[in-house]
């Protein structure tokens, strides 16, 4: 029995780091040979979901960035008691005894800090600067997060585990019917351009949106509000392309959610993004606004190649599930465990 303790406190927020921290959890949860301890902290969302072996903390993730990756005088052991392997979070770091797994999502701060707040930017690097001093084990999301890494961190390579992340949910073709009052619910066109939204140019949103002219075009939380994952299958099959040319990616679920829903892909030919993609999607370079444009005329244009890349996309979506990423996760606890 290998006792671990998981930083949930993500799921106080929305985002992939939340998509992940839910979805991994919840199959590690499965697994008879491990004893799960959660640690969530937030002030303003008390813990609201199904884990059983919740500690959680109604204080704020500043405190604790303060008390983990400044302070390091209490270590996380007075909040999940003793464990053999602590899993820390996206954000902090906190002293402890066992052996310490990190999993890092992205690279983006650190490699590209110009698209993001500078407070963002110093947490990252004191943080950096721990993995790099203490964590035994860090899990990238990708070949490509494992890449960027080695250029801006002193990490050995052998330390880097990479452990694909999966879908959202285990979404389902909807009867077309309850697609169409979605489509009423929420004034969409017959056929639209989907595209998602973020926090700064990472998205790529502004030449997304010129690519796009002569096509109704939808990004979510701008023309459509944030969903949860009932209606984000009925988004994803009421829509009839999603455009997914991102700067930059540590992994891309929206590709996969994409795949699982049938709908034909368009995304960017750097980053993590073709590594997930595989053979399912058409790549654009995402500073041609003139290939997104080119590439979006294809695809819409062309029943038979949007038959293709559904067919494609919903086999290259079978190489990826959470419960693979749990297995591979729980064979890192078991390797520092010396099981």
């Amino acid at each position: 029995m290998i006792r671990v303790g998981f930083d949930i406190s993500q799921l106080a927020h929305l985002g992939g780091v939340n998509t992940y921290t839910k979805n991994l959890t919840e199959e590690l949860s499965k697994i008879e040979d491990l004893e799960m301890v959660y640690f969530y902290s937030s002030l303003r969302q008390p813990y609201k979901g199904n884990l059983k072996g919740v500690k959680s903390y109604r204080l704020p993730p500043t405190l604790f960035e303060v008390l983990f990756n400044k302070i390091r005088s209490v270590p996380i052991e007075k909040f999940v008691g003793s464990v053999d392997v602590f899993h820390s979070s996206d954000w902090v770091q906190p002293p402890t005894r066992a052996k310490k797994v990190t999993t890092v999502h992205d690279a983006v701060a650190l490699k590209y800090p110009q698209w993001s707040h500078p407070k963002i930017v110093q947490v990252h690097k004191r943080r950096l600067k721990l993995i790099e001093e203490e964590v035994d084990i860090v899990i990238a999301v990708s070949s490509a997060t494992k890449k960027d890494l080695l250029e801006v961190s002193k990490i050995p390579s052998e330390k880097i585990y990479v452990v694909y992340e999966g879908p959202t949910a285990d979404f389902k073709i909807q009867p077309k019917q309850k697609v169409e009052e979605f489509g009423k619910k929420y004034n969409l066109p017959k056929e639209f351009v989907l595209a998602i939204s973020g926090v700064g140019e990472r998205r790529n949103i502004e030449r997304i949106r010129q690519a796009s002219s002569g096509y109704p075009l939808i990004v979510t939380g701008e023309d459509i509000p944030w969903l949860g994952v009932e209606e984000l299958e009925l988004l994803y099959q009421s829509a009839s392309v999603l455009v997914y040319a991102s700067l930059y990616e540590g992994f891309g679920i929206p590709i996969l959610d994409a795949f699982l829903n049938h709908l034909p892909v368009i995304t960017s030919n750097i980053s993590s993004m073709p590594e997930v993609a595989g053979e399912g999607a058409v790549l654009v370079d995402p500073l041609k606004v003139d290939d997104i444009k080119a590439k979006i005329k294809m695809v819409m244009e062309d029943a038979k190649l949007r038959e293709e890349l559904i067919e494609k996309g919903i086999k290259q979506a079978s190489n990826f599930s959470w419960k693979k990423a749990a297995q591979e996760t729980v064979e890192i606890y078991r390797q520092l465990k010396g099981i």
